[in-house]
C-alpha cells in the first residue's frame, strides 16, 4: 500500500540518506502530530517505543531533521511538526502488510454482503462507508457508463403519453429515463419498442445507441409511426448518456469542519468538493502519476496545501473502471486510510463483478 513501485519524487533520493535513528525519531514526531495536532517535544520522543537515546540527543536530530525540511517548529518555544516532506517520508515506509481493524472489517464485510439495489444508490452508500471508516471525505467515482455492455431493455407504460425505458448494465448501473410522447401510445405498441430496443441493444455498449439510431434513421419506409417514435426518443435519451460527466459520490463532506482549525481552508476545500471535475481530475492525475497518496502540495491544488488524498482505482473483471479516494488534512492517520482504501476498492469492485 505504498508508492515504492511508482517514480520517487527528487526529494526521495536525499531521504533515503538519514540514518536510522533520525529515521526513528521522525516516525515518533509523525506519529506523536497525528494522534494528538500538538507541536511534539524532544521529551516525548524520548519516551516512544522504539527511542533509546536520550532527550539531547533526541533534540540535536530534531534539529537536523529540521533543518533538512522534515520538520518544521511553529513557535520558537514550540515542539515540531512535520512538514510534507516528512509526512512523505512516513508515508513511503509505511508497513504493506497494514491491515483493518477487525472491527472495521466486520463493518465493511457486513456492507457489502447487504449492498443490493441500484448500482448509484450502492456507490453512495460506498462513499459514506469509507468516510465511517476513515473519519475524512470520501470519494467514489463510479464506472463510465458508455464502455459498460447492455445486458437488458425494458420499456414499460407509466400513462399514455409516459413511459420509461430501463437499462441494465454490465457494470452494475440501472439507467432509468421518462419518455414523453405528443400521442397516445397503447400497450401494444410500448412493448414492441422494448422488444426491438432489445434485439439491437442487448450485448453492445450503451454508446453504440448513437449508432443503432442513425441505422433507425436510415430503415425503409412503413415502420409504425407509434413505434417508431417510441424507438427513436429511447435512442436519443440513451445515445445522450455516453457523453455525460463522471458519476461522483461525496461522503463525509461535513467531517472537514472539524479536520482544520482555520474556517477559511475548511470553505476552501468544501468548495473544491462541490466541484465534481476538479474531484476527479485529482483522483485520476493522483492514480495516473503512479501515487497512492498525494500529501499537500503534491495535490497540484492551491486549496488542498494542507489536505492529503489517499486513492486506489477498482476493478471488474481486470478492467480499471473507477476510482475511490479520502481527502482529510495532511496529519490523517495513513496506515489507516490506506487500509480502509485498499479493502473498500477490493471488495467494491468484487461486489460489481458479482452483480
Amino acid at each position: 500500500m505504498t508508492d515504492h513501485d511508482s517514480p520517487r519524487p527528487p526529494h526521495e533520493a536525499e531521504s533515503e540518506r538519514l540514518d536510522e535513528r533520525k529515521a526513528t525519531v521522525l516516525r515518533a514526531v509523525v506519529s506523536s502530530y497525528i494522534e494528538t495536532a500538538q507541536p511534539v517535544g524532544s521529551g516525548h520522543v524520548a519516551r516512544a517505543p522504539g527511542v533509546t537515546v536520550s532527550p539531547a540527543t533526541v533534540r540535536n536530530d530534531m534539529a537536523v531533521l529540521e533543518a533538512e525540511g522534515y520538520l518544521h517548529q511553529p513557535h520558537t518555544s514550540a515542539g515540531r511538526v512535520p512538514t510534507d516532506k516528512g509526512y512523505r517520508f512516513f508515508v513511503d515506509r509505511i508497513d504493506s502488510g497494514t491491515s483493518l481493524a477487525a472491527a472495521d472489517s466486520r463493518q465493511v464485510r457486513s456492507f457489502f454482503a447487504e449492498a443490493h439495489g441500484e448500482l448509484e444508490q450502492m456507490l453512495a452508500d460506498t462513499s459514506q462507508l469509507l468516510s465511517d471508516l476513515t473519519r475524512y471525505a470520501a470519494v467514489v467515482v463510479g464506472p463510465p457508463t458508455e464502455a459498460a455492455i447492455v445486458r437488458s431493455v425494458q420499456v414499460v407504460g407509466l400513462s399514455p403519453r409516459v413511459a420509461l425505458v430501463v437499462v441494465v448494465l454490465s457494470n452494475g448501473a440501472v439507467d432509468k429515463h421518462t419518455l414523453e410522447f405528443d400521442d397516445d401510445l397503447d400497450d401494444a405498441v410500448i412493448a414492441a419498442a422494448g422488444g426491438w430496443l432489445a434485439q439491437h441493444l442487448t450485448g453492445e455498449t450503451l454508446a453504440s445507441a448513437s449508432r443503432v439510431l442513425a441505422e433507425h434513421d436510415r430503415r425503409p419506409a412503413g415502420h409504425a409511426d407509434a413505434l417508431d417514435a417510441v424507438v427513436r426518443v429511447a435512442l436519443g435519451v440513451l445515445a445522450d448518456q455516453h457523453s455525460q460527466a463522471d458519476h461522483v459520490y461525496i461522503g463525509g463532506a461535513s467531517r472537514m469542519a472539524s479536520a482544520f482549525d482555520a474556517v477559511d481552508t475548511v470553505s476552501k476545500v468544501l468548495k473544491i468538493l462541490e466541484q465534481q471535475y476538479v474531484v476527479v481530475t485529482l483522483l485520476h492525475d493522483v492514480v495516473d502519476r503512479g501515487l497512492q497518496v498525494a500529501i499537500g502540495t503534491e495535490t497540484g491544488m492551491a486549496p488542498l496545501a494542507d489536505c492529503s488524498v489517499v486513492v486506489s482505482p477498482y476493478e471488474v473483471e481486470g478492467e480499471l473502471v473507477g476510482t475511490i479516494g479520502v481527502l482529510g488534512p495532511t496529519r490523517m492517520n495513513y496506515p489507516q486510510a490506506l487500509a480502509a482504501v485498499a479493502v473498500v476498492s477490493q471488495r467494491l469492485g468484487h461486489h460489481l463483478r458479482e452483480a
